[in-house]
């Protein structure tokens, strides 16, 4: 980046550091939070919309669509996260590329399955061969989004499923006494008020997310991680910026990103409790009701 980064070896101390962290392999360090931030502020919604479609299907009267929700919902809880890392962005990878096979090469006459080898012909290659490198970047990021989708959705569907079974039946009873339909007993009273059960449950899936980005490099996606481990490892003297090893510093940084990442969660998710509370038959809500009235008896004391 400097123009006095022409030879790393000559160089003063501050001038190699200088050199050294603006390397192009240290921009893309830099880059990977950016990555690992992205992702978490995709998935979330993805698997929280996901989740919300498991719970009403887990809600549903309709059998087939019953057990097609609590099926999702057992199968991925039941079996280890990683399997899933693995299994469904080859899944999805392959399925494309078959779609694709079929519409783009209809006179191929030699089976796609070739012992270990999923060959298909080159039309049909997602990315298309020969893709600048950006591409092959975001098809990985978009499988690694749907993986991440697939298995949090599951403990997310868990979740509202248990949160809209929490809200107290009276409320529910009188609001079908009062002539609502089903359909608007859950759009006002249910799903205005299961978000104060959810949160809690909602907030450890959040910090579970947040730990689970590293699995990224198993999608190969280099992330904070993997840098962390090749730029802090000791290089060779071929290496143009030799150094001991310096991973646990790496990897202090890595620490200290996560914290200050779970800090701020924890705050934001304190203050969508506090203002889910309000009104709610809740120790949160019972909480702000005595504070509020403290506060005008206080008032109404001053005043005389």
């Amino acid at each position: 980046m400097f123009s006095f980064c022409t030879d790393p070896s000559v160089l003063p101390a501050w001038q190699w550091y200088a050199c050294y962290l603006t390397s192009g392999t240290h921009l893309a360090f830099y880059w990977s939070f950016v990555v690992v931030i992205m992702l978490l502020l995709l998935a979330a919604p993805s698997a929280l919309l996901v989740g919300f479609g498991g719970a009403l299907a887990m809600r549903s009267k309709f059998l087939p669509l019953n057990m097609l929700g609590r099926g999702y919902t057992s199968l991925v809880r039941g079996v280890p996260d990683i399997v899933f890392f693995l299994f469904v962005p080859i899944a999805i990878g392959q399925g494309v590329e078959y779609i694709m096979h079929q519409i783009n090469c209809p006179d191929w006459d030699q089976p796609i399955r070739q012992g270990n080898d999923f060959i298909v012909c080159r039309d049909a290659q997602v990315p298309p061969r020969g893709s600048p490198s950006w591409m092959y970047n975001a098809w990985g990021f978009l499988l690694a989004l749907i993986a991440f989708a697939v298995v949090f959705g599951a403990f997310v569907a868990n979740t509202l499923y248990g949160a809209m079974r929490a809200v107290p039946k009276g409320q529910i009873e009188t609001a079908e006494a009062y002539g609502m339909s089903k359909r608007q007993t859950f759009r006002r009273i249910i799903l205005p008020q299961m978000w104060v059960y959810a949160l809690p449950g909602l907030s450890n899936i959040w910090m579970i997310l947040t730990k689970a980005t590293p699995l990224l490099f198993l999608l190969g996606i280099q992330d904070i991680v993997y840098w962390a481990r090749e730029l802090g490892g000791a290089k060779t003297s071929l290496y143009k910026y030799p150094h001991p090893d310096w991973r646990v510093w790496y990897f202090l940084v890595v620490l200290a990103f996560y914290l200050c990442l779970t800090a701020l969660s924890e705050r934001f998710f304190d203050r969508m409790m506090n203002r889910f509370s309000v009104g709610q038959a809740t120790s949160g809500g019972d909480r702000q009701n005595k504070g509020k009235k403290k506060a005008v008896a206080t008032a109404g004391e001053t005043a005389a």
